[in-house]
């Protein structure tokens, strides 16, 4: 099944609450928020306060991104603040397995992500443990980039190694996903969209139907 997962970096922020209530009524299946600490990106974003004052506004599943370095210091407090699934990167991990571990103990979905440049190989130790992998479609840190055409080439290869080995997570993508390449990121395996300035700039509730009307023809 197919997911559309708006992410809140392109919301305006004058209107943050009206704007989720917003896609949470069109029907967008999860909401994306990323974390950036100016480290491992050059962006900072947000953090814990954001995500606890809206989670009292909204039922959605909050897909929490963390694009910060050594994610593992701060897992509790981003569960404590309303995260139901957490995503870390393994180039941000010194020791992933321990820190997908950490999140199965603190009972959050648990997914890692890879940049563009990032083999797959790198979730070896960590696959049978995953509950989604995040395929970055772009270098991760900056909102309104174009996708990498060569990203959707690693997304099938996942896709088939997926298969390969029988592993049960999903695959999200993250980074220029809009209209006119949703199908072809999904004929190529990914299940798990997110799209930021395609949902947030203009009419969310239209742009959220044609992303959900461009998906289920996929489907």
């Amino acid at each position: 099944m197919f997911k559309l997962a708006p992410s809140i970096l392109a919301a305006d922020f004058t209107r943050l609450g009206e704007q989720i209530a917003l896609v949470e009524k069109a029907g967008a299946d999860e909401l994306h928020i990323d974390v950036m600490d100016g480290i491992f990106v050059p962006s900072i974003s947000f953090g814990m306060p954001v995500i606890q004052s809206i989670r009292s506004a909204s039922g959605m599943f909050f897909d929490v991104h963390l694009m910060i370095t050594e994610p593992v210091r701060y897992l509790e407090e981003f569960v404590k603040a309303g995260a139901d699934g957490i995503t870390v990167h393994a180039e941000a991990c010194s020791d992933l397995r321990s820190t997908v571990m950490k999140l199965k103990e603190l009972g959050v979905r648990a997914g890692v992500s890879i940049k563009p440049n990032t083999p797959i190989s790198v979730l070896e130790d960590v696959e049978a443990l995953i509950d989604r992998v995040l395929v970055m479609t772009v270098e991760p840190g900056f909102g309104g980039q174009k996708l990498i055409p060569e990203c959707i080439e690693k997304v099938k290869e996942l896709a088939e190694h997926r298969r390969e080995i029988g592993a049960g997570y999903d695959i999200q993508v993250d980074g220029g996903i809009g209209i006119s390449n949703v199908r072809r990121v999904a004929e190529a395996g990914a299940e798990v969209f997110v799209a930021g300035t395609a949902v947030f700039c203009g009419d969310i509730l239209q742009n959220v139907k044609a992303f959900k009307e461009e998906i289920r023809v996929a489907d």
